[in-house]
């Protein structure tokens, strides 16, 4: 079974071309590296970097918050094309959130607003491997902090870095090293910096 990575970031918003093309080499790297690129098959940069994979050959699968493909598209305004299989969860914005999280074997985020940080906060409570695109605009450039502030151990792992490929590169090194999967895996949970106990710029 191929490894899913979720990308998750902003759906809307301004979006400058520099926002839009990195996100557009991320998931052409995902599926490069011959990964599954897992959005919540929304606008905005989730969906670049779903076209991105796309034209590197690779496969997309959507996490929609509708219940069909009809109210995916005329309710939500929300994209079918490119992905290979969209899961209809029927949960709205917030409740989609959850299975995208549960989609993906770890996240990287890149921009992001108020659903994203939701996403996030998700993502590390549930002691995900998390990547970061820095620079990327949005709030994925404070999650760090965020983590820190929050002072809650849950065995997340954060890794930065500001070149969308290298990034993937990194995540996917500490992912497949891991001995089983990354929920249980304690060597995962060691810290890189003294700054943060399981973070990594």
């Amino acid at each position: 079974m191929k490894t899913q990575i979720g990308v998750m970031g902003s759906a809307g918003g301004e979006l400058s071309p520099e926002q839009v093309a990195r996100a557009y080499e991320l998931g052409r790297r995902i599926a490069e590296r011959d990964c599954v690129v897992v959005t919540g098959a929304c606008p905005g940069l989730p969906d670049s970097a779903a076209h991105g994979a796309h034209d590197a050959g690779g496969w997309v699968l959507g996490v929609s918050p509708a219940h069909s493909r009809e109210e995916h598209v005329e309710v939500y305004a929300s994209p079918l094309e490119p992905y290979d299989g969209m899961v209809f969860s029927g949960s709205g914005l917030m409740g989609r959130e959850v299975h995208n999280i549960h989609s993906s074997d770890f996240v990287i985020f890149v921009g992001g607003r108020t659903g994203t940080l939701g996403e996030f906060a998700i993502a590390y409570d549930e002691g995900k491997l998390i990547g970061i695109l820095r620079h990327s605009g949005g709030l994925s450039d404070d999650f760090r902090d965020i983590a820190q502030r929050a002072g809650k151990d849950t065995g997340a792992h954060i890794v930065e870095d500001d070149d969308p490929a290298t990034l993937v590169d990194r995540c996917l090194k500490i992912y497949e090293e891991a001995a089983q999967p990354f929920l249980t895996s304690p060597a995962l949970a060691q810290p890189d910096t003294p700054t943060a106990r399981g973070s990594s710029a």
